[in-house]
């Protein structure tokens, strides 16, 4: 039945009215209507949609949400390449990056562009006929992963670009991020599902392209500005600056804190002008990018192999600021590693207030000399909790005392000690509170037991309320007594009980890592429930038996039998099977033929038909193991594209090398 006109009309009203206002919103910054009002556009452009599917076009904002997940991403090629920028860090470097350019273009007269370097994740935009049809990582430079779906759910990037005189087929590279606010919001969802926070604001972007759901994706808030022209079909500009001022009115987002000048000079006031003012961004620059404008020029310098020779990164140092360190206190980890803490006086850096910066362990505190009382340089340099990097000796005031380690555990107060050969300070009593905190915390990570809505907060009330001591104990809470503890409605109290509940079906490997044991991370509880079908088989096994593993040596296997000597930790294990919770080897992953038994692969480089983790699993479904390094042990390399140390090592060894294709092969995967 064909659309009512009127509908066809009404469904490209709203895609137009929408997009007009993504461009007021996420450009712009000067929305027009309420998010109520906005939320309404978009349900009636769905609900015609769903009533009229020939309405709906690969442009629709509908689109920036619907993809399905997907299991991997497809590879997608680069031409021309995405080559990285040089990096410089002084005037005077740039000013010989400015004579290298004379030099190859002798007589020239060059007019630069100066633009903001945002610390993010670099992406390149393929449109055709105006719609959005790839969006790609930059990858090795010449292949990166197809990630369409993902670049489709950032609003300030047009699914459809404006106006008529459009390129039949447009090209262009930009730099994807989350603002410092989004950023914050991100760490905090993270924080509340009991996950580690991200480290900074790029490492969060750059997880959240690969993310497999675009629907987790659009909940981070990514934004995105264009920066380079890539290609063009149809459609020319003289120069850089002109390409920019093209893409504004096609409606891609060019950042406009830019510059275009005759004079070198100029730009580097330029520079200097944003060093100071950075912080008043609402995201994260790490320096300026210099351009020489003209297109002609630029084609004549070309590129080096990694590098094009008409653009220059000059990095601004690492931030820094200078405060008083108040005191250094302690704090406990989930394994009784005691860490020494700067408190200070707080300071400004990075466009947050710092109060606390790490100091890592006893041996950092000795090599700076750092004191309750002293003048410190702290520095935030990507992390979390900022580093102190210098004491500023010659403002120390008098009666300043050296740290020395407490001899006790703040915590619960048993004897602290360090271990022979090791750096750290650790308390050894198991039924230390703040243990039992990050234990319990640990058990329910979402890499663990996945126990979603149990997070610092609520463990603290658990562990303060004495309902709660291991992580057995979380099998026996109750709806009452969840609901009695602050801020827990009844639903709320169902939520927690629920994902305990489900909790119970997590593969082997999920319970080997949430319980904690010395030196097993996510990827050594893999390795160990491929080789052990059950716990039991794994409490039981000898050091030999462990250390046949590959990846799993003598300080790792050794870890794992003190860890289940325990009498407690046999205790909690056996509530644990009492509970319900899962002990062995789930059926899908049970390997389905022995055909690599015996053998180990490791894969290196890039992979086109299958992600990494496909292809680990694939080995382990047959028998075999997957490692992340070569060894003596190793047995198999697959070498993709970009393959460099790895297969290097491999060749040196006289090892087995495949490449994917052989690999599949050898699989039996056609």
């Amino acid at each position: 039945m064909a659309v009512p006109r009127v509908a066809r009309l009404r469904a490209d009203a709203l895609r137009a009215e929408i997009t007009r206002h993504d461009a007021l919103y996420h450009v712009d910054a000067r929305p027009v209507i309420s998010d109520r009002a906005y939320d309404r556009l978009q349900r009636e452009l769905a609900d015609l949609e769903a009533a009229h599917p020939e309405l709906a076009t690969p442009d629709s904002p509908t689109r920036r949400v619907g993809g399905a997940p997907t299991k991997r991403f497809a590879p997608a090629a680069h031409e021309p390449p995405m080559l990285s920028l040089d990096n410089t860090y002084s005037a005077e470097e740039v000013r010989a990056w400015d004579e290298r350019c004379r030099k190859l273009l002798p007589g020239a007269d060059f007019r630069y562009v100066v633009e903001l370097k945002i610390d993010g994740v670099a992406v390149s935009l393929t449109y055709e006929r105006g719609v959005l049809v790839r969006g790609a990582t930059r990858g090795d430079g010449a292949r990166g992963d197809d990630i369409t779906n993902n670049i489709r759910t950032i609003r300030s990037l047009p699914l459809r670009l404006a106006g008529r005189d459009l390129p039949d087929r447009l090209e262009v590279r930009g730099e994807m991020f989350l603002s410092r606010e989004a950023f914050a919001a991100v760490n905090r969802a993270q924080e509340d599902e009991g996950e580690e926070p991200f480290a900074n604001p790029r490492n969060s972007a750059a997880g959240t392209l690969k993310l497999q759901d675009p629907a987790a994706v659009a909940a981070r808030r990514l934004d995105g500005y264009i920066h380079t022209l890539a290609s063009a079909d149809g459609r020319a500009w003289p120069s850089h600056a002109a390409a920019l001022e093209s893409f504004g009115t096609l409606g891609l987002p060019v950042n406009p804190h830019r510059l275009l000048t005759r004079t070198l000079d100029e730009a580097l006031a330029f520079c200097a002008r944003w060093e100071n003012q950075r912080e008043d961004l609402p995201y994260d620059i790490d320096g300026m990018v210099l351009k020489i404008d003209d297109l002609e020029h630029q084609r004549r310098l070309g590129a080096t192999a990694k590098s094009p020779r008409y653009a220059i990164a000059f990095k601004f140092p690492t931030p820094q600021a200078t405060t008083r360190l108040r005191e250094i206190t302690v704090q406990v980890g989930r394994t009784g590693v005691l860490t020494p803490v700067a408190n200070l006086e707080p300071v400004p850096l990075g466009g947050s207030t710092i109060a606390r910066a790490t100091l890592h362990n006893e041996d950092e505190v000795h090599r700076l000399d750092a004191r309750a009382g002293d003048t410190v340089r702290i520095e935030k340099g990507g992390e979390v909790i900022p580093k102190v990097v210098e004491v500023v000796t010659a403002r120390r005031p008098a009666g300043t005392k050296p740290f020395r380690m407490p001899l006790h555990c703040p915590a619960c107060g048993e004897p602290a000690a360090r271990a022979r050969d090791e750096v750290a300070w650790r308390c050894d009593n198991p039924e230390c509170p703040a243990q039992v905190k990050h234990r319990i915390t640990h058990f329910c990570r979402r890499g663990a037991m996945a126990i979603d809505h149990v997070g610092e907060a609520l463990v603290d009330q658990l562990v303060e309320a004495r309902l709660v001591r291991t992580p057995a104990d979380l099998y026996t809470l109750t709806g009452p007594a969840l609901a009695a503890l602050d801020r827990m409605a009844d639903k709320s109290a169902e939520n927690v009980l629920a994902a305990i509940a489900a909790s119970r079906r997590r593969p082997l490997a999920a319970l080997v890592f949430a319980l904690g044991i010395r030196h097993v991370g996510v990827r050594s509880a893999e390795l160990l429930a491929g080789k052990f079908a059950t716990l039991d088989l794994l409490m039981k096994a000898s050091a030999a038996d462990l250390e046949a593993i590959h990846e799993i040596g003598p300080e790792v296997a050794a870890a794992i039998r003190a860890f289940f000597r325990q009498a407690p930790v046999r205790a909690m294990v056996a509530r644990l099977k009492t509970a319900g919770v899962n002990m062995k080897r789930l059926e899908e992953e049970e390997p389905v033929s022995d055909a690599f038994a015996g053998k180990t692969f490791v894969f290196t480089g890039e992979m086109e038909t299958m992600t990494r983790r496909e292809a680990e699993a694939l080995v382990r479904s047959m028998g075999g193991a997957a490692a992340g390094a070569v060894s003596p042990k190793t047995t198999h390399v697959v070498a993709g594209p970009g393959a460099g140390t790895k297969l290097n090592r491999a060749r040196a060894l006289g090892l087995t090398i495949l490449d994917e294709a052989a690999f599949r092969k050898l699989a039996g995967v056609s």
